[in-house]
């Protein structure tokens, strides 16, 4: 594998050994591999992990694939795949209503990494970054190749990926809030989640109203952590629980009214800034 990238004109001046370590979060043994076979380039020639790297050089990295090694992914059908967003390092997809976002068993090849390994094949492989729960729908980041992964998971960790969501709850929900209560595993149910103030880990919810419909509130949800079922636990915490929500609400019926519907990051290695909108959306 072999990437390109030019320095973006803000960053600092720093080692190759640093660029890689700090920068890309390169694994140490690779790290090696890429020295001992004199795999990276700045500007077309070749350098030493004490070269210093400057804003504006374009820099090339050879990698192998043995480096990373890839597990086996059933390939699905590519055409349920809908692009949002697309380069040689990451893609965007449009996950639709009913479909889980990986496999769970090693057989199974109905879900969205299946068919986005077939769409990607065979020139790259699916990565995930992160997750949306089977029963909702909309935006959602994957890596086109290893080398990105840890870098996208970085910018996740850090807040820098900004993740909109609409959802339609129950009831009348007249104001905007935040919603910061810790969430932990329900030990009745291993399906679920609960908020749990003393064991739970910390998850923060930021609610906007958007429009008042009969008996329910359109709303936008921005995500400040991301537990697994982190929306659909703190609007129920609150008594708006989402509509249709087979888990958490009294009165579950048709689809889960929960649709990731923006997504936002600046491209780790050009800078550029990717917005996207799965849309059509819930309204």
């Amino acid at each position: 594998m072999k990437f390109t990238m030019t320095m973006p004109d803000h960053s600092i001046e720093m080692s190759v050994k640093e660029l890689l370590e700090q920068e890309w979060l390169v694994p140490r043994k690779v790290r090696h591999f890429i020295r001992t076979r004199k795999g990276i380039l700045i500007n077309g020639e070749t350098c030493h992990f004490q070269s210093l790297v400057h804003p504006g050089d374009i820099i090339t990295l050879t990698v192998e694939a043995s480096d990373y090694p890839e597990r086996s992914i059933h390939l699905g059908d590519k055409n349920q795949i809908k692009v949002l967003y697309e380069d040689e390092h990451l893609i965007i997809v449009n996950k639709p209503y009913g479909m889980k976002t990986h496999p769970n068993q090693p057989d199974e090849q109905d879900t969205l990494l299946n068919h986005l390994a077939a769409y990607l094949a065979p020139d790259f492989q699916p990565h995930v970054v992160h997750r949306l729960d089977k029963e909702t729908s909309g935006a959602i980041l994957f890596a086109k190749n290893p080398f990105v992964l840890p870098i996208l998971g970085r910018l996740l960790e850090q807040k820098s990926i900004y993740r909109r969501y609409q959802a339609i709850v129950h009831g009348s929900l007249k104001k905007e809030l935040t919603i910061n209560k810790k969430i932990g595993r329900d030990r009745h149910d291993r399906r679920k989640r609960r908020i749990d103030p003393k064991g739970g880990k910390t998850a923060i919810t930021h609610v906007a109203v958007a429009k008042q419909l009969t008996n329910q509130t359109a709303i936008f949800c921005q995500l400040d952590t991301g537990r697994t079922h982190q929306i659909r636990v703190h609007l129920a915490s609150i008594g708006h629980p989402l509509v249709g929500d087979p888990l958490y609400s009294k009165q579950p019926s048709g689809r889960l009214m929960l649709h990731s519907y923006e997504l936002h990051l600046i491209h780790p290695f050009t800078s550029q800034k990717i917005a996207v909108k799965a849309i059509p959306g819930l309204w």
